[in-house]
This record gives C-alpha cells, sequence and structure tokens, in this order.
C-alpha cells in the first residue's frame, strides 16, 4: 500500500474500467498476470478496484480513499479461512479500529458496502481466494473473415440480367475452350504423324545406303499416304463434332438473347398508343369546359 498515493487513487477512479485497473496494478507493483489462469489475483485486483470506485462515488476524502483500499487488503487477509461469524466479529473489530480514520456517515457507508458484498458473497470469496484453483483452460485461435465492401448501389445489376451475363460468359468460355481443343489436337496429330514416318522411314538402316526397288518405294508411298490419311481422318471426325458443338452453342446464345431480361422497367409515358389516350383525355376535357361556359 505504501505505493498507493491520494493522486493516485484518483487517476484510477477518473479512468475506464480497464485503464483504471492497469494503473492500479502498476500502483500495486505487481506484475503481469493471466486474467484467466490467475483468477485469485484477478478478483482481488477488481475487489481492490470497486473499493476505489465505491469510496470515490461516495465523495470521501481521496485521502480517506487510500484507507479504504488499504482497509479492504486487510480484511481479505484477516478472514482468510475463518468461518462467516468470525468474519462478521473481524469486521467490527476493524470498523472500531478505523474510526479515526473516518467520519461517521463514511464509516457507516464502509460498513454497508462490506455487507451487501463481502459478507453476503463469503462463501464463494472464500473458495475463490482462500485455496488453489486448478485450472483446465483449452484456447481456440479462431480467424473471423469480415464480410467483402460492398459495391455502391449505382453499380448493382439486376438479379435476372446478372444470371443471364453469365451464362452468356459461360457459353462464350466453352466455345473458346472448343477451339482451342481442336488447335491442340492439330499440333498432336502432326506431332504423331512425323513420328510414325520417322520411324516408318528408319526400319531397315541396311537398306537406306542401297537403292530402292520400285516395289519397295511404292510401298512406303502408300504406307506413308495411309497414315497421313488416317490422321486427317481423325482431325476431320473431331473437327466436325466441334462445329456441331460450337453452332450449337450458338444457337444457346442466340436463344438467351432473344429472352434477355429488361435492364430497367419501361417508362409508361413510352408504351404504345399513351400518347394517343392523353391527347383524347385533353380534348374531352376541353369540350366540356366549354360547354360549361
Amino acid at each position: 500500500m505504501a505505493l498507493l498515493t491520494p493522486q493516485g487513487v484518483k487517476r484510477v477512479f477518473q479512468f475506464q474500467k480497464p485503464e483504471g485497473l492497469e494503473h492500479l496494478r502498476r500502483l500495486l507493483n505487481w506484475g503481469k498476470f493471466d486474467e484467466v489462469r490467475d483468477s485469485r489475483r484477478s478478483i482481488l485486483l477488481d475487489m481492490l478496484y470497486e473499493s476505489i470506485i465505491f469510496a470515490g462515488g461516495k465523495g470521501f476524502p481521496w485521502v480517506e480513499v487510500v484507507q479504504v483500499v488499504k482497509f479492504t487488503e486487510e480484511m481479505l487477509k484477516e478472514s482468510k479461512g475463518c468461518s462467516i461469524t468470525e468474519a462478521v466479529m473481524i469486521l467490527r473489530n476493524k470498523l472500531r479500529d478505523y474510526q479515526g480514520q473516518f467520519n461517521t456517515t463514511h464509516l457507516l457507508a464502509l460498513c454497508d458496502y462490506f455487507h451487501n458484498t463481502f459478507i453476503r458473497h463469503y462463501k464463494l470469496y472464500q473458495y475463490v481466494l482462500g485455496q488453489d484453483q486448478e485450472v483446465n483452460l483449452t484456447v481456440t485461435h479462431l480467424e473471423v473473415c469480415a464480410p467483402p465492401q460492398p459495391l455502391p448501389l449505382a453499380e448493382g445489376k439486376d438479379r435476372e440480367l446478372w444470371k443471364h451475363e453469365q451464362q452468356v460468359a459461360e457459353l462464350n468460355l466453352a466455345e473458346v475452350q472448343k477451339r482451342t481443343n481442336v488447335l491442340l489436337l492439330k499440333e498432336t496429330l502432326q506431332l504423331e504423324l512425323e513420328h510414325m514416318l520417322q520411324k516408318m522411314f528408319s526400319q531397315d538402316p541396311a537398306q537406306q545406303s542401297q537403292v530402292l526397288k520400285r516395289e519397295e518405294l511404292e510401298n512406303l508411298i502408300n504406307e506413308a499416304i495411309h497414315i497421313q490419311i488416317k490422321c486427317l481422318k481423325e482431325l476431320l471426325q473431331y473437327e466436325i463434332q466441334i462445329t456441331f458443338d460450337i453452332l450449337d452453342l450458338k444457337l444457346q446464345k442466340k436463344t438467351l438473347n432473344l429472352n434477355a431480361p429488361v435492364p430497367f422497367p419501361l417508362s409508361i409515358t413510352g408504351q404504345p398508343g399513351q400518347d394517343e389516350t392523353l391527347k383524347f383525355n385533353k380534348a374531352k376535357k376541353g369540350k366540356k369546359a366549354k360547354g360549361k361556359k
């Protein structure tokens, strides 16, 4: 308590509770501690803080507020392990010892404060402050992802229009993918053709240095033509299938565009026949006005 001064407790009273508890901890020269794992020290610090708030709120002079904190700490130490009857006797004796520190009004207020807080919940205080507590604590760190910042309403789109655009974009992407697949197949078949021809001409290395006979040359040419026709046939079949697929995609896009939602409601004044109706109503009103005259 030597570090507690009137100015110190005044600052604790003026702070918000988190800052006030931290400032009081430094005034008491306590080291930092985990409020969950060291619940005893946390509750003790909270009781001393609440005694400052009580005394300052009741208008105690700051010198007397220091004495209230001292009174609270002594009361907690001396009543440790005692029965509630013994605790009431200790409270009565301490109030008598502090008669010279407080006037009658403040002494009665201090008595009521301890009866309504410490004595009323005495067993709970004894359970927490009178024995070591085994704390089984599991800490899980969760990452909270805030929702993304929404776009301005002026940049928003109608839901059905947005769906339509997404469908068209998917069809365009599918068409691009199919055209890309055709190009990849052409390159693959070209490499495969070159590999097969090279393999065919290099089957008999001994004949490469000799002059080929007419029949052997014809066989080589026929086989090379057969390989090329086979690759071209495969490519042509694939291109025909891809062409039909692309035409089907284009038909789907055309159907979507014909049934595309209207971005904004049409103006009433723009509907067919509306101008004629307005002119007819004006003419009718004009005739009635002339008839009245």
